[in-house]
């Protein structure tokens, strides 16, 4: 696999964290308070939620953070110039690059939702840093531009996301030709069991109620449609170096396992643990080792039973076009990815019914000049195009 076992972590992580502010960020955050000993924050850098980002560099007191959006920057800046804060804010894609690359960081967490975590990542890979990711977009886009680069410069790709991260310890450095399938859970979102004529009346309301999970209400829509999966698949096959047909996805609605390995002779390991993202962020950060710490434990009389079905394709088809644009790569995956954003935040706007949000992401595939073998400006370009077809279909 990508991954490499034997290499043994340092003692304390020095850690940056972009996207500090949403629920990944938080999380982590609060692992760091837990395993003080293994994990110090050295940067910190949001978007634009002033009031969080500017109570957490008082708590944590890093040299730099950085606010990608200028204004909230500004802000920022002022109120904690008038509390004495010695921090230097940053702002901008220039911002979040510099504090990628920050000399003292071991570790990039990347926790920015959508395509503006793409080049910070590939700055602190170029700078040496590991880096940790949640944001599953940036493989999805650029998967082989990242893993390349990592590769070049021997860096370590960690993946943060539960399904990822319970694939990474089933695997403990196991070769691919060892795999059969990776096996990703998905809880099967709030309307699971709703009829596919009912898809047409959901709302932004019920479609942000998850029944397992506490999330951001873009990746909770995508949640509610399968995009999430789908995304998850494409990202699985860059992490892991496994074809996409041997990617596959198994509903899973306690979301108690967080996903599977099955290997050619047909056995099978799995990762269990309680619905708290930050055991996947603490593993990404004590890896190869194991502390303790204060999470909660199973308790397996309490779980009753463990169900599993398979998804439906039919009524949900963000799996089948992610499968499509995996299996075809080149920019089509970049495509999907935009195209997805762009409908999700009109159905949250109220602009489009629930399964225009998979129409779109179809009809801006359909048209898409495909290109194979993208670089990076291409990728990029691809993106933008399709943001502006999906707009314009959604007009």
């Amino acid at each position: 696999m990508s991954n490499d076992s034997s290499i043994p972590s340092p003692r304390r992580r020095r850690i940056v964290i972009l996207g500090c502010t949403g629920s990944i960020g938080q999380s982590a955050l609060k692992v760091a308070t837990d395993i003080p000993e293994r994990m110090e924050v050295v940067g910190l850098a949001a978007l634009r939620s002033v009031e969080l980002f500017v109570e957490q560099v008082r708590t944590w007191k890093p040299h730099v953070a950085t606010l990608a959006d200028s204004t909230a920057a500004a802000e920022a800046r002022a109120r904690l110039s008038e509390l004495g804060s010695g921090t230097e804010i940053l702002e901008g894609e220039a911002g979040l690059c510099a504090l990628a690359t920050l000399p003292e960081a071991d570790l990039v967490l990347i926790a920015i939702v959508g395509t503006a975590g793409l080049r910070p990542a590939l700055a602190a890979i170029e700078a040496g840093k590991d880096i940790a990711v949640a944001s599953k977009e940036i493989l999805v886009m650029a998967g082989a531009v990242i893993m390349e680069a990592a590769r070049r410069k021997g860096v370590r790709v960690l993946p943060v996301d539960s399904e990822h991260n319970a694939i990474f310890q089933c695997l403990e450095g196991r070769r691919s030709e060892e795999v059969s399938r990776l096996l990703l859970t998905a809880s099967g979102g709030p309307f699971r069991t709703w009829p596919s004529a009912a898809l047409l009346g959901v709302t932004p309301a019920q479609a942000l109620k998850h029944p397992t999970w506490e999330m951001g209400r873009k990746i909770s829509i995508d949640s509610a449609t399968l995009f999430n999966k789908g995304l998850e698949m494409i990202e699985a096959r860059w992490l892991f170096d496994i074809p996409m047909s041997r990617v596959e996805v198994v509903v899973h609605p306690q979301s108690i396992i967080h996903s599977m390995v099955e290997f050619v002779d047909n056995s099978v390991l799995a990762q269990l643990s309680t619905t708290d993202m930050c055991f996947p962020i603490q593993y990404a950060v004590t890896w190869p080792e194991r502390v303790p710490n204060r999470l909660a434990a199973l308790d397996f009389a309490q779980l009753a039973k463990l169900e599993f079905e398979a998804p439906r394709l039919s009524d949900f088809p963000a799996l089948s076009l992610a499968r499509q644009a995996g299996e075809s790569g080149g920019t089509l995956p970049a495509v999907l990815n935009a195209a997805n954003e762009v409908a999700v935040a009109a159905f949250l706007a109220g602009n489009c019914s629930f399964p225009a949000i998979w129409e779109t992401v179809a009809a801006v595939m359909e048209a898409h000049a495909q290109e194979s073998s993208p670089d990076l400006d291409a990728i990029l370009a691809a993106d933008a195009n399709a943001r502006i077809a999906a707009a314009t279909l959604l007009a």
